[in-house]
């Protein structure tokens, strides 16, 4: 299994070195495995887990919920709860794609009302 250094894992998932560190500490990401230095080694498995994490927050999914999926990512008889949280929170999504549609379309509104008013 390919293992890779803090640097190279804070590179491949997008995430700063420190947040992986923060994302183990507070339990978000399960403990990384260690060379007999002491050194963090982030194994594929580890990354996978991290691109869904950014998933997660990129759209808005608070530290406390994303501390419970990792939690609850520790065990496969956790899947049913895996899943109701995800289903909760693409609801959240959902409503706010909503939310953004409709603020877009006032925007345009006001753009068409701009472009109309400049015309005159």
């Amino acid at each position: 299994m390919t293992r890779y250094g803090p640097a190279e894992a804070a590179e491949r998932s997008g995430f700063s070195i420190d947040t992986l560190r923060y994302y183990e500490r507070e339990g978000i990401l399960p403990p990384v495995a260690r060379n007999s230095g002491g050194r963090r080694q982030y194994s594929d498995d580890d990354l996978a887990m991290l691109d869904f994490l950014r998933c997660l927050r990129d759209t808005g999914m608070p530290i406390e919920r994303l501390r419970r999926y990792g939690e609850l990512a520790r065990s496969d008889k956790t899947m049913p709860e895996r899943l109701a949280l995800i289903e909760e929170h693409t609801k959240v999504v959902e409503s706010r794609i909503a939310e953004l549609q409709s603020q877009r379309t006032r925007l345009e509104e006001k753009a068409a009302w701009y472009r109309d008013q400049l015309e005159k």
